[in-house]
């Protein structure tokens, strides 16, 4: 047990129960005195000594009053031993009391102070300290946001081994306050990961998948996928379940990947809720369910998805799962399109162009196709060259028709070169060779 009650409802803990309570206290903000795991603490007379000035006592007391370890949480109670220790130079008070203006606890949340107390800290070689100094800064919390600064305070951190610091680091090396160099983070992060960092090993695997730092190596990202994602992480669970999915480093498995990919789901992960919808949508190691496929798509939708958003407009305009709704379709079109989704931008412009779910508008339906046409979606060019070509929704230019007609073309677009090749035969030689020039620059 962390501590007993005796029949005189005295107190004691053992200092391996204080140790573990000031190694999660704060999400490792500071860390435990070094004392024998099994000699007990005497409250009673820790408190005495407290009261007598001794600044160890006094640090240790404020973890006990903070934690409610041994005797009432009390958060003001901890503020108080913790200041009294922090006056008196006692590094790990110092650190504990910043945590405690940072967090607003039993003290007014204050950043500025919080940075005050982390940098007297920090500066004593608090690796904790110097952790949190480094967020305080990377942040922009009490003090000015500083990449630089950060990285310093992290890299001092990193250097003890705290793993924090060591995987905040890794992402510094993305370009913020140092030079991006992909083989320093995976550097970092390997070290953070080695620790059981489930961030850090999510980051590590993401460097593997990708072969940023490292060579490519899918059975290596595997590995570091599989180990943050038995720890919960999202990411990594979502990741895990595309690898299953596409055979990545594994043999193909659609259940495992619906397995994973519900898991991520289920913690609000709006990239996995998409891709169990779309398993849903076309029954890939699950029963086809288009209902199912909607729930899916609408909870990713609803968090920003674009590629849920535009599969959910898909769902209402053929009435998969749910009853058909061109208005309803047309909504998500258009929050999938405003993101840049080219597909949604496309079938906006074709409800534009057919008057569906929304008045016919051929102004409408030319501008939503460029957006997709100029992201190179072969329809969306081909619908750009037949507009300009009849004079729908925009001056009739057989010059802007021709071009847009070669770009689909020169893409496969099987339509698109009919269309130009029909063009043709009303164009001047000039005009097709301006219509050519523009499509040279695409």
């Amino acid at each position: 047990m962390p501590y007993t009650y005796n029949m005189n409802s005295r107190t004691r803990v053992t200092w391996a129960a204080l140790c573990r309570a000031m190694a999660a206290y704060f999400a490792t903000r500071f860390q435990g005195p070094q004392a024998a795991a099994d000699q007990p603490i005497d409250v009673s007379a820790l408190t005495k000594q407290a009261e007598q000035g001794n600044a160890s006592a006094q640090s240790s007391l404020g973890v006990m009053y903070a934690r409610g370890l041994g005797v009432a949480k009390n958060d003001a109670e901890a503020v108080k031993w913790f200041r009294l220790a922090a006056a008196q130079g006692d590094a790990l008070a110092q650190s504990s009391l910043g945590a405690m203006y940072a967090r607003g606890l039993g003290v007014a949340k204050n950043d500025a102070e919080a940075v005050k107390w982390f940098r007297l800290a920090a500066a004593q070689g608090d690796a904790y300290a110097q952790y949190n100094l480094g967020d305080m800064y990377c942040n922009g919390e009490g003090v000015a946001k500083d990449d630089t600064e950060a990285v310093k305070w992290y890299r001092l951190a990193a250097a003890q081994g705290n793993a924090s610091a060591q995987f905040n680091l890794g992402n510094m090396y993305s370009g913020l306050g140092v030079a991006e160099n992909d083989a320093e983070a995976v550097k970092w992060y390997r070290l953070a990961a080695a620790q059981g960092n489930a961030l850090a090993q999510y980051m590590l695997g993401a460097k593997y998948a990708h072969g940023l730092g490292v060579p490519e190596d899918y059975v290596e990202a595997l590995k570091w996928f599989r180990l943050a994602a038995d720890q919960g992480n999202a990411f990594a669970q979502f990741n895990l379940g595309v690898m299953y999915a596409e055979g990545q480093g594994v043999a193909k498995d659609d259940a495992g990947a619906v397995k994973w990919f519900r898991l991520a789901a289920a913690q609000g992960n709006a990239s996995a809720q998409s891709s169990l919808g779309f398993m849903y949508a076309i029954g890939r190691g699950v029963a086809k369910n288009d209902a199912e496929a909607v729930k899916w798509y609408r909870l990713a939708a609803a968090q920003g998805d674009a590629s849920a958003q535009f599969t959910l407009g898909i769902m209402y305009a053929e009435g998969r799962g749910v009853a058909k709704d061109d208005t309803e379709a047309v909504k998500w079109y258009r929050l999938a399109a405003d993101q840049g989704n080219a597909s949604a931008q496309f079938n906006l412009g074709n409800m534009y162009d057919r008057g569906r779910g929304v008045a016919k508008d051929d102004a409408e339906a030319v501008k939503w196709y460029r957006l997709a046409a100029e992201q190179v979606l072969e329809d969306a060019q081909y619908n750009l060259s037949r507009m300009h070509s009849l004079g729908h929704g925009t001056p009739q230019d057989f010059v802007q028709a021709y071009a847009w007609a070669s770009i689909a073309a020169a893409g496969g677009h099987e339509q698109a070169r009919d269309l130009r090749d029909l063009l043709s035969k009303e164009m001047t030689r000039e005009q097709i060779a301006e219509a050519q020039a523009i499509s040279a620059k695409f």
